[in-house]
């Protein structure tokens, strides 16, 4: 009798601990709608243009609005420096960039984040090399990080720089299920021949 009460008693506490760890989790439809508050709390404290340019003439600087990318608001791009004329990337051609990205999800407002969070990149270090290869996704060098660092590419020359913000579905193939949106600081370069 006594091991029966202690099986039941284990079972209640396991589901009781079951239940209250579930009521916890998010549906992913929850998550998707937390990613979209976040990316909306940080850009109402920007300047928004809903389309890219007809001429693709972007404005650019500090002061420059976000453009949206896609019809599905998953990626909004700032020109900070629209690179050198005649610069354009091709097809399948190697390209390093370095970045910053703080997650949105720890924006505070008025241009600040959480006390304490730093940005993750290698833009401050010397070290870490990222590449892809532009518009060439069967190599994992181009996928992992996600279609939203390449962007940019498709209007601006290689050597510009942008803030860009990348919603999941664009960003970091292995982070995708964490439904997190980042903002980028991002620049491309050439490898030095």
């Amino acid at each position: 009798m006594n091991i029966t009460k202690a099986i039941l008693f284990t079972l209640g506490a396991s589901a009781a601990l079951l239940s209250s760890s579930c009521s916890d989790d998010k549906t992913y439809a929850e998550l998707l709608a937390d990613e979209n508050r976040y990316t909306n709390f940080y850009l109402a404290d920007q300047k928004v243009i809903n389309e890219i340019p007809a001429d693709s003439v972007f404005e650019y600087g500090e002061d420059a609005p976000f453009y949206r990318l896609d019809e599905d608001g998953n990626l909004y791009m700032k020109v900070l420096d629209p690179g050198t004329e005649d610069n354009m990337v091709e097809d399948d051609e190697l390209i390093y960039f370095r970045f910053s990205r703080w997650n949105l999800s720890k924006y505070e407002g008025n241009g600040q984040f959480a006390e304490g969070y730093t940005p993750d990149g290698n833009n401050a270090a010397l070290g870490g090399n990222y590449y892809f290869r532009y518009n060439n996704y069967s190599l994992s060098s181009s996928y992992n990080y996600g279609e939203g660092i390449q962007e940019p590419l498709k209007y601006l020359p290689v050597d510009c720089h942008v803030l860009i913000i990348i919603k999941s579905q664009k960003g970091v193939s292995s982070e995708i299920a964490y439904v997190i949106p980042y903002l980028y600081d991002l620049r491309y370069f050439r490898p030095k021949v």
